[in-house]
């Protein structure tokens, strides 16, 4: 079954809660970084397509309806290409600095420490540090260079997808806009919010003596 959506928003503008959203709003599962530290395999999948053999997308995805998140957000094009019929979702925060205040209090501090790591995580992080450096920015630890990059990468979105193919949300929009997308009704629940910058730190450890 082919993607129903594809995100092409940057980690850390509320895609754990999309990720929720849309598997209840699908049915079906959704593809986010987080799938990846359960599936293995799929790490040098993305360290060869970030090294430019470009996977079966079709294969890749199998089983899933909608992907959102970093690694999928570094290949957008190739994605949205892949699955000409579905929705290309952009999510973003209320600017570039709160993005950046998320981003480097997460999973880049995360990645700065953990980089060395010589554990069965190690893989896995070398590919995120290719991923950033290849299809981000390679000084996505400066903060005047990654906001750059983050506003160059929602505007290059907003240029190449069709305004009828994109779709903007925010954390603060809920419901309505993927409901709108994919012709589904608006649950009367409200729409999960999850992974805050505590809870991100929390779970990392960040906080924790070194």
């Amino acid at each position: 079954m082919p993607l129903e959506i594809v995100g092409a928003g940057l980690g850390r503008t509320g895609t754990h809660s999309l990720k929720l959203g849309l598997e209840q709003l699908l049915g079906a599962p959704c593809y986010h970084m987080i799938e990846v530290f359960g599936r293995p395999d799929d790490v040098q999948v993305w360290q060869r397509a970030i090294d430019g053999e470009l996977p079966d997308w079709d294969a890749l995805f199998d089983g899933y309806r909608a992907a959102v998140d970093w690694p999928v957000a570094g290949f957008w094009r190739e994605i949205a290409s892949a699955f000409p019929d579905a929705p290309v979702l952009l999510s973003t925060r209320s600017s570039a600095e709160a993005w950046w205040k998320s981003a480097s209090a997460t999973i880049f501090e995360a990645q700065v420490r953990s980089i060395d790591d010589t554990s069965e995580f190690g893989p896995h992080l070398r590919m995120i540090d290719d991923m950033l450096t290849k299809r981000f920015t390679p000084e996505w630890r400066e903060q005047a260079a990654a906001t750059r990059a983050y506003e160059q990468h929602n505007a290059d979105v907003r240029a190449e997808i069709p305004p009828d193919r994109l779709v903007e949300w925010s954390p603060g929009d809920g419901w309505e806009p993927l409901c709108a997308a994919l012709g589904v009704r608006v649950p009367t629940e409200p729409f999960p919010h999850v992974n805050s910058t505590e809870d991100f730190r929390t779970m990392a450890g960040l906080d924790e003596p070194s």
